[in-house]
């Protein structure tokens, strides 16, 4: 009996590590029109299978959040997160970078529409964010990036298309390797204190 106990444990184990080999999608639309925001966030495995979905905006029940949790929230230290960040910034580039090289782009097209109450401001943020976008355009061919100026007054809209595959075994020596940073943990206990 412990035998086949520990057969069917080795092999719940076996697909799990196939799982984490193989990857997760996930993927993010979304549309932005004035003050509304739709959007829908799926996690997938086997390009397929649905393990978590959320859409955007929620139920109506969501919105109705006191003010005591805003001015909560407004009241955090950031000086003192900076103050404990500043010691593993090298750290967390590696980590960010490391985190990269797990990812595989499958689309990224965004589209924003800008403008501002000036036409001449309008023109010279657009052209700054068009010169951006043309470098983030140039880094991969699945990355698609593209805005366009409104004149018609205050506005930034936008929608787009994301997917990202994201294979976590191979984030898992970088991970432990960052976490076993003493700098690093104490950032992790002062963001969790900040809560």
């Amino acid at each position: 009996m412990l035998n086949i106990l520990g057969m069917i444990i080795l092999i719940i184990i076996f697909l799990i590590i196939i799982l984490l080999l193989i990857g997760i999608k996930i993927s993010l639309n979304y549309i932005k029109n004035g003050s509304e925001l739709k959007g829908c966030l799926k996690i997938l495995i086997f390009n397929k299978i649905k393990v978590y979905s959320v859409d955007y905006p929620k139920s109506e029940d969501d919105d109705n959040k006191t003010d005591e949790e805003d001015e909560d929230r407004k009241q955090r230290d950031i000086k003192k997160i900076f103050k404990l960040a500043k010691p593993c910034f090298n750290d967390l580039i590696d980590f960010i970078k490391s985190a990269f090289n797990c990812m595989e782009i499958r689309k990224i097209q965004n589209h924003l529409i800008f403008g501002m109450d000036s036409y001449a401001d309008t023109g010279k943020y657009i052209g700054i964010i068009w010169a951006v976008l043309a470098i983030a355009d140039s880094m991969d061919k699945s990355i698609k990036l593209s805005a366009e100026p409104s004149f018609t007054g205050s506005r930034l809209d936008g929608y787009g298309e994301n997917e990202l595959k994201i294979y976590p075994l191979r984030l898992f020596v970088p991970l432990i390797r960052l976490l076993l940073k003493k700098d690093v943990r104490k950032l992790i206990k002062g963001v969790w204190d900040e809560r």
